[in-house]
């Protein structure tokens, strides 16, 4: 086992890892921004290293402070958590390079899914479908051709990264233009990659993902799957398992797939297989090479710590279990609570005056901060994730409404009121919800 795990995050995340190392009785170390000083996770660690100033380029970003920091308290292993060098393969082979553990993937598996094109190339060599659509394009031209032979609209995306970030859907050819240089400019500030690919335009799809954990002997397991189809621009906020629209028969399709990609790149630790639904047709869309915002939906309805998991499979430990020892019981649903206007999303940064989180059975909060917790706004403005678990979907609804309701955060803006309206909302009770739910 590691003899020291440097976490090369903030916030929830953060801190969850750090939970996850005290299980398995691993020394941790917190990097931290000068914004971040005194925050949650930094208190947790028991070391900390200020990697630089409040922008992220500068800290969180900065790869070579953040290898100096490892390197001076004598890590062993790093774990970058979701976001920041989770999913940078020049970050994991650097790490390879100087001998420290990244507690992930190895690098060139993150650079081959990491690029759309060519993960899509790898899911058609091995009989996974993929979204209608074409390889990189990159001229207006080109771009505009292959939209005209697949029919509008259709959806632009970045080629790097994800996140919602480079990606535009275009409803007709007069759009096209400006879509595409948008897609283009957005891509290159968020990725350093402007390279973008065009994919078929579904009206109402459903955001199906599926929990895989791969071990170095090539052992695959699935989790079952997650519904995150409850988005806005792109960005998830409402996640349950399993999905209400989600049969045995198809549920059997969809954790195949995602055994037969996971094999395809030969992947080992914690990776998420993300297709598009569009009735009984399942699409390939990107593997998540990292651990995402919403596992906690997964643990909680197969009772297995996913970044105790990461670890152990990153020290060089098989899986425990096989696929039949698996067992997923209930149901379970997770709120993203941010810091912004539950009716416009503007950003609501600040100082959290009241922070009231809610209890009982079956109700987990995911966190990092408390009253008096400033929120940056240099930095992402989730602030907490409510998980609730019972046996039934009904039931997980009635006890997430009322953790909800318990739940008070004064000081700042959040989206709670929003999480209690799609609560009580007919569409989300019946299941009956798209991707496109609220962006109309």
């Amino acid at each position: 086992m590691f003899k020291k795990v440097l976490i090369a995050n903030r916030g929830e995340i953060a801190l969850r890892v750090i939970r996850a190392c005290k299980v398995l009785g691993i020394p941790t170390v917190a990097i931290y921004s000068e914004a971040d000083a005194g925050t949650m996770h930094v208190q947790a660690a028991d070391e900390t290293v200020c990697v630089g100033p409040a922008a992220a380029a500068r800290s969180y970003l900065n790869i070579p402070n953040v290898l100096s920091a490892a390197e001076s308290v004598g890590a062993d292993a790093i774990h970058p958590g979701y976001g920041f060098l989770a999913e940078s393969s020049h970050f994991a082979e650097v790490c390879e390079l100087v001998g420290i553990k990244m507690i992930g993937p190895a690098a060139a598996t993150i650079g081959l899914m990491g690029n759309k094109v060519s993960a899509r190339a790898l899911m058609v060599k091995h009989g996974v479908p993929v979204v209608p659509g074409g390889a990189m394009h990159a001229t207006l031209e080109e771009t505009a051709a292959l939209a005209n032979r697949m029919g509008y609209p259709v959806m632009i995306k970045a080629a790097a990264g994800g996140g919602g970030r480079g990606i535009r859907r275009v409803m007709g050819a007069q759009a096209l233009p400006q879509a595409l240089q948008t897609a283009q400019n957005e891509a290159k500030a968020a990725f350093g990659d402007d390279r973008v690919y065009i994919e078929k335009y579904f009206s109402h799809p459903r955001h199906i993902e599926v929990q895989v954990l791969a071990d170095a002997r090539g052992q695959v397991v699935h989790l079952g799957e997650r519904d995150c189809s409850i988005q806005r621009r792109h960005q998830k906020l409402i996640e349950e398992s399993p999905s209400p629209v989600v049969d045995a028969s198809l549920r059997k399709r969809l954790t195949q797939m995602a055994l037969r990609a996971a094999r395809a790149c030969h992947y080992t630790n914690a990776g998420t297989v993300e297709f598009l639904v569009d009735g009984h047709e399942v699409y390939f869309l990107e593997m998540n090479t990292r651990i995402q915002v919403e596992h906690p939906v997964s643990e909680m309805i197969s009772g297995i710590d996913l970044v105790v998991a990461q670890i152990q499979i990153a020290a060089g430990m098989d899986l425990p279990w096989t696929q039949r020892q698996i067992v997923l019981r209930g149901h379970s649903l997770e709120c993203r609570i941010n810091a912004e206007s539950p009716d416009t999303w503007e950003p609501s940064p600040g100082t959290i005056t009241t922070f009231r989180p809610p209890g009982g059975p079956g109700v987990r909060i995911d966190t990092a901060y408390g009253p008096g917790s400033i929120v940056s706004p240099y930095y992402d403005s989730l602030i907490a994730k409510l998980l609730v678990h019972a046996p039934t979907r009904a039931e997980a609804i009635a006890r997430m409404r009322a953790a909800l309701s318990e739940f008070t955060i004064e000081g700042i803006q959040t989206s709670l009121p929003f999480h209690l309206r799609m609560m009580s909302h007919d569409a989300f009770i019946k299941g009956d919800y798209s991707t496109q739910m609220l962006d109309g």
